[in-house]
């Protein structure tokens, strides 16, 4: 990218002219955590990766009316500013959609996120001895704070395991260097939680933290079923900076790892089962294939 684009940048480049070169040196990597703000020329860019089975918010709120309407039993109860939902799917399994990792309430603050958070698992776990399963929807999941999902896992185990861990870049030239692994490790909650059978519905619109949750219940016992598609691929916190020339840009400069080593950037993680999910016929006769292989697996069929 350097040796193509160096040469086209000179003291005569217009503005213009060199947030296109900027945008054409970012687009290939597609990832959502590159981000390019001019403000002066009133011109932004983010990247991302197109995948033939994402949906657009129409689809979503269509699909989401055929869960509500066709699987969902006696309506599903919302918190966190309806970014986290739960309800009961047939014989007695708990669906809980959690459609982002922030927003929760109307401060931007951690602590009043996470304070918000765990109000909201103490009601939805406080009669989990009634439930036989547990299926949890990320399929849309537009990310937010690791940390968040993290208190997720924490409901779900009774043993302590890791995470993941993550590295960073910490050089500019030369072959990568990273930095030593910082490990982020899941603590069993003494709070209400569920360490019952779970399943996990993931796919290419489950996003950043959205994928770091997916990783926190890789070693989660007994094991988390996922099922569905691979997920974005975008895990790194972004890295914030800004050029002589005033423009803002974001990088992801980490790279987040499992317990034995393996990395999803790009790919994402996939499932244990892949299922196609919401197809155009699919949302035309109302019907979920991932939410009803995740139930089969649930019910132990």
């Amino acid at each position: 990218m350097d040796r193509r684009f160096r040469p086209q940048v000179t003291s005569n480049t217009k503005p213009e002219d060199l947030f296109g070169i900027f945008r054409q040196m970012i687009g290939p990597l597609q990832d959502t955590h590159t981000v390019l703000f001019a403000r002066d020329i009133k011109k932004e860019f983010e990247g991302s990766r197109t995948d033939a089975n994402q949906l657009q918010d129409e689809a979503w709120s269509q699909a989401e009316g055929v869960i509500d309407t066709h699987y969902i039993r006696g309506g599903l109860r919302s918190y966190c500013n309806g970014r986290v939902q739960f309800g009961l799917l047939d014989h007695s399994i708990g669906y809980l959609r959690i459609t982002a990792f922030y927003g929760y309430t109307g401060v931007d603050n951690y602590e009043s996120e996470l304070h918000e958070l765990r109000s909201a698992l103490d009601e939805i776990f406080t009669e989990t001895n009634k439930l036989k399963g547990l299926l949890i929807d990320v399929r849309l999941n537009h990310g937010g704070d690791d940390p968040l999902g993290l208190e997720i896992a924490s409901r779900l185990s009774s043993t302590r395991y890791l995470a993941y861990s993550k590295v960073a870049r910490n050089n500019v030239d030369g072959p990568l260097r990273f930095t030593a692994p910082q490990e982020t490790w899941v603590e069993p909650s003494t709070r209400p939680g569920f360490q019952g059978p779970v399943a996990l519905l993931t796919g290419p619109d489950t996003v950043s933290a959205g994928e770091t949750f997916t990783m926190a219940l890789l070693g989660r016992m007994p094991h988390v079923t996922r099922i569905g598609l691979n997920t974005q691929g975008v895990f790194s916190d972004v890295l914030k900076r800004t050029l002589p020339n005033g423009w803002i840009f974001h990088l992801p400069n980490e790279v987040y790892l499992t317990r034995d080593g393996k990395a999803f950037d790009a790919t994402g993680v996939p499932p244990d089962f892949q299922v196609k999910f919401f197809s155009a016929e699919d949302l035309r006769i109302g019907r979920d294939a991932a939410l009803e292989a995740a139930e089969r697996v649930l019910e132990g069929r």
